[in-house]
């Protein structure tokens, strides 16, 4: 009996220790554990639910138990997460608790919100657009963002955050400048709440960034915004476009709008407008399927590969990071995906672009660029035409003299010439006596009069 005393003094002893403990902060996981046993929220009905996923798409995905949205989810309750130990502690300064400021600890994270809340917050906006909710998700999005992320020189462009999951997630993961471009006022006056409560680690500002350097006159009002207001505003200068550039954009492409988008930004790259004239920029951008699969398609593909194919794989390094079902994004109420056509279009894909140094070397510059870009964009109108027929077009018997110097048979198709020997043949050209200066110009002038007239 007094052996039986004695354990259960010691069992009474040592679960006192450990509330001690608990109560002062120091078992920091239990109490994370705690708290998302305690704080599960009631299902709403209109909202879909996690349910656990038991595949892994990539890597870096945790495998099974990676909640994803799904309308036929089984599970009854949708829990708090918390944050994930292996991401780096963020280094903060201060905090609102209670209308007080307070230094944070090690280990204070920003709470990523309920997310029923956030489904609905996302749901509210009035644009066609598709939002990250899921702070599993947004955490293996940082993740493939990269360790320079804490780096002090690195500056991550959000487009159009809206409920701000992964702008916090940025942010617990240690990045020192992060810049929210939103357009949506109802996001903005949340994600200006988050800002006031930081030390400069957070800048929001209402700016459209796919809509920068408008073309139109007239008076150009936010969201609208040229990039150098933009860039002067939050300090970013231009580098050489040999030298390292530590800014990357974060972004979901709308579907309706993929490739007018991209094609636009890669005008801009070759000409070196817009962002690009600060540098060579890192896109990180979610986009379809369908159209990260025209982006890498391969010569000979006649009915994928185009120019936006030929641009983007000339000038850049491109990276496919991690492939996501549709299901997990959630979309506003006019948002929608189609899932028809011949290349498939399940999921979307997050892809880094990252322009190549050497992009701007033997005979290409931001000056003739333009003439490169019609050259391609002539080319790949009509995929099965023969090359030889365009050159003879442009300067007439010099289609023979170009292809034996590139070593290239005659009846080759404009469809079957890689990216790499379309910037050789421009190279070629621009070097040829045998084409006049404005030996496509022409062309350019005819096709924009026809387009006007129609």
């Amino acid at each position: 009996m007094a052996v039986c005393r004695s354990n259960m003094s010691t069992h009474i002893c040592r679960l006192l220790e450990l509330a001690s403990r608990a109560s002062c902060c120091l078992d920091i996981t239990s109490q994370s554990c705690l708290r998302r046993t305690l704080l599960v929220a009631p299902r709403v009905p209109w909202v879909p639910m996690f349910h656990r996923r038991t595949y892994s798409l990539d890597s870096l995905s945790p495998g099974p138990g990676r909640p994803t949205l799904g309308a036929n989810s089984q599970q009854p309750h949708a829990e708090r997460v918390s944050p994930s130990s292996a991401l780096t502690h963020r280094n903060l300064s201060a905090v609102a608790m209670k209308g007080q400021f307070r230094p944070l600890c090690f280990y204070d994270f920003l709470d990523l919100g309920e997310v029923e809340d956030n489904v609905r917050q996302a749901r509210t906006c009035k644009k066609s657009r598709h939002f990250i909710v899921d702070p599993e998700l947004a955490k293996l999005v940082v993740q493939h963002l990269g360790p320079d992320l804490q780096s002090a020189k690195t500056v991550v462009l959000e487009c159009n955050p809206g409920p701000g999951v992964l702008t916090k997630t940025l942010l617990n993961a240690g990045a020192q400048r992060v810049v929210a471009l939103e357009t949506e006022k109802p996001f903005l006056k949340e994600l200006q709440a988050l800002e006031s409560l930081l030390d400069g680690q957070l800048q929001v500002v209402h700016c459209d960034f796919f809509k920068l350097d408008p073309v139109w006159e007239g008076s150009n009002k936010p969201p609208l915004m040229f990039t150098d207001k933009l860039f002067t505003d939050l300090g970013i200068t231009e580098t050489n476009w040999l030298d390292e550039f530590p800014v990357k954009v974060v972004a979901i492409l709308k579907q309706s709008n993929e490739r007018p988008t991209l094609l636009r930004l890669a005008y801009a790259l070759f000409e070196r407008l817009s962002i690009y004239r600060y540098g060579r920029i890192e896109l990180n951008f979610f986009m379809s399927e369908r159209e990260y699969m025209t982006m890498v398609a391969a010569p000979g593909q006649m009915r994928h590969y185009r120019a936006l194919s030929v641009l983007w794989q000339m000038a850049c390094h491109i990276e496919l990071l991690h492939k996501e079902p549709w299901e997990s994004f959630v979309g506003s109420k006019k948002s929608a995906h189609s899932s028809k056509g011949v290349l498939p279009n399940d999921h979307m894909c997050l892809v880094r672009l990252r322009p190549r140094a050497d992009l701007f070397s033997a005979g290409l510059t931001p000056a003739n660029a333009s003439t490169l870009l019609v050259m391609v964009k002539q080319c790949l109108a009509k995929r099965k035409e023969k090359l030889i027929k365009k050159l003879n077009l442009w300067s007439p018997d010099s289609g023979s003299k170009l292809l034996a110097e590139m070593g290239l048979p005659e009846d080759i198709m404009t469809g079957q010439v890689f990216p790499r020997q379309y910037l050789q043949l421009f190279q070629l050209i621009e070097k040829s006596q045998d084409f006049a200066q404005s030996w496509l110009y022409e062309e350019i002038m005819e096709n924009t009069g026809k387009e006007r007239s129609g």
